[in-house]
């Protein structure tokens, strides 16, 4: 007779139609390696497969680096790992690449999937550690020959409700790069004065409705009422913005969504602090001749870029530098929206 204790079989959830709605439904997705074919189609469809992260500007980045085989590079934000493949390519087995990410998560299955392509630890060094400290690692190893920083949040993130960077899916408002570390977007707001998140959405986005979100915001918190989910989040946004016409409402409240999460994003994570004193350490950690590229993706992050190549090129530090950005071919903006807002700057040591 059979053991009526045993543990009954539970069917995998049915993958809903071409395209499911939920993360968690998009099990071929989150396996690329079973599935191909439903990745291939995904990015053909100009979309990013759910668990995954199209890397932007790989070309230009490329053709503005000019890697050789033998020299010595740094990844500023590993991710999912798609430049720091491409740059491992052209060392040609010689050389190496040092990277930094401070998502323990993400960071370890990338290292995992590059080593499995023949990219061990004799080519890479992966730090889990914030890229403003490129100073301790330019000293231990002698500086580098070309440095790139994409400043973008990974799709990998962005996709995942569990890590609240989205409005579009209910999961927890956290927004931290690394989980592990530091408070989340919601324990910010519990104790955030009305005036002091005015200015944060600002400063931080530029945001045209930061006085009335504000207050909608403080006012609930007073109320007892913690804003700890991204529904609550966006629920708030679009009660408050209730006034507009009708016919602009849709398009200025997603905008204004985009706009509160990365405000809470950059500050959660000190984005604009790190980028700072990253910038102020860039020229020491590149030798003679080295290369610089950064990949931007908001005005705030392109301003500070941008000012502080300039002032290097002005004090003799930088031979050139780009006095106008470098954008996305309209065909990669096509195939991946998520590259619309990108912007290149480079700069070269002299």
């Amino acid at each position: 007779m059979e053991n009526q204790s045993q543990t009954p079989h539970k069917r995998r959830v049915r993958y809903k139609g071409k395209y499911p709605r939920k993360f968690e439904e998009k099990y071929k997705e989150l396996q690329p390696e079973k599935y191909k074919d439903t990745i291939e189609h995904v990015i053909q469809k100009g979309n990013t497969p759910a668990g995954m992260h199209i890397s932007i500007m790989v070309q230009e980045i490329l053709d503005f680096l000019k890697i050789q085989p033998g020299e010595t590079g740094f990844d500023a934000t590993l991710g999912y790992g798609g430049h720091t493949k491409a740059m491992l390519q052209c060392l040609e087995g010689k050389g190496h690449i040092y990277a930094t990410d401070v998502d323990p998560e993400e960071s370890a299955k990338t290292k995992k999937r590059l080593a499995e392509l023949g990219f061990g630890e004799d080519l890479l060094t992966v730090r889990l550690q914030n890229f403003c400290t490129i100073d301790e690692i330019a000293r231990e190893v002698g500086g580098f020959d070309f440095i790139l920083a994409d400043l973008g949040v990974s799709s990998m993130q962005i996709d995942n409700p569990k890590r609240g960077f989205s409005f579009k899916v209910d999961g927890p408002l956290d927004l931290r790069l690394n989980q592990e570390s530091g408070i989340s977007a919601a324990q910010r707001l519990d104790t955030i004065t009305r005036d002091e998140l005015a200015g944060m959405l600002y400063e931080n986005s530029d945001e045209p409705y930061c006085e009335e979100i504000a207050k909608a915001i403080t006012d609930e918190i007073r109320k007892g009422n913690r804003i700890d989910t991204t529904t609550k989040l966006r629920q708030i946004i679009e009660k408050t913005l209730d006034f507009l016409p009708e016919k602009e409402k849709k398009d200025t409240v997603k905008k204004t969504c985009q706009r509160v999460f990365q405000a809470l994003r950059i500050d959660v994570n000190h984005e604009f602090e790190v980028l700072y004193e990253f910038m102020e350490k860039l020229p020491d950690a590149l030798k003679p001749g080295g290369r610089v590229a950064i990949l931007t993706f908001h005005s705030g992050e392109d301003k500070l870029v941008k000012k502080a190549l300039k002032e290097g090129y002005r004090e003799g530090i930088y031979s050139d530098y780009a006095k106008d950005v470098v954008r996305p071919s309209a065909q990669e903006c096509a195939q991946n929206g998520r590259a619309r807002s990108t912007k290149m700057r480079w700069a070269v040591k002299c």
